[in-house]
């Protein structure tokens, strides 16, 4: 029985079916990685009103942030842009329901999605953000090397493909497959 890999060691892959060319984050250190990485929001002196996560990938993040942080207003943006793995649409797009930012406005905000991988998805979310007048910021869990907008804050920089614990699985029997 192997111990959990401390936030300072390298992921292994949680088994030979993963490959070495994944990163695996797993529900223990998920915690761990959001405690530090609201630590590095308040440390910066930025204390956001309004914690918006990038749904799907930004969802559990955003919801444990909020909580890190003690922030009670909570939204989603619904973006679409991978539609597997390796594979994007040819633009990212916001999907509806679309969120009400009529007040945010001089709000302090803090998007938080689980990767910036391209930096498409995160540039469009915080393009908008700025547009309405929002005081932004962006947290991810991990920095891909190739992005084109660096996150203010980011818990790990990789090159590997990333297993996230809510994603892990494909759908269950009968549900939505992937490629809907």
């Amino acid at each position: 029985m192997s111990a959990e890999p401390t936030p300072a060691e390298p992921l292994a892959p949680a088994d030979d079916t993963v490959g070495p060319e994944r990163e695996v984050l797993t529900w223990t250190l998920l915690p761990v990685a959001i405690r530090e990485l609201a630590q590095q929001v308040v440390d910066s002196g930025f204390l956001p009103d309004v914690v918006i996560a990038v749904a799907r990938g930004g969802l559990v993040p955003g919801g444990a942030m909020a909580y890190a942080l003690g922030t009670k207003g909570v939204g989603t943006m619904n973006v679409e842009f991978y539609t597997d793995i390796g594979k994007t649409l040819d633009d990212p797009r916001v999907l509806p329901p679309l969120m009400d930012t009529s007040e945010l406005p001089g709000s302090k905000v803090l998007v938080v999605d689980d990767v910036a991988d391209s930096g498409r998805t995160l540039a469009l979310v915080m393009d908008m953000l700025a547009k309405q007048g929002a005081d932004a910021r962006s947290v991810v869990l991990y920095t891909k090397p190739r992005t084109i907008i660096r996150p203010d804050y980011s818990w790990r920089d990789t090159d590997r493909w990333i297993t996230f614990p809510w994603s892990a699985d494909p759908p269950v029997t009968g549900a939505h497959s992937a490629d809907a």
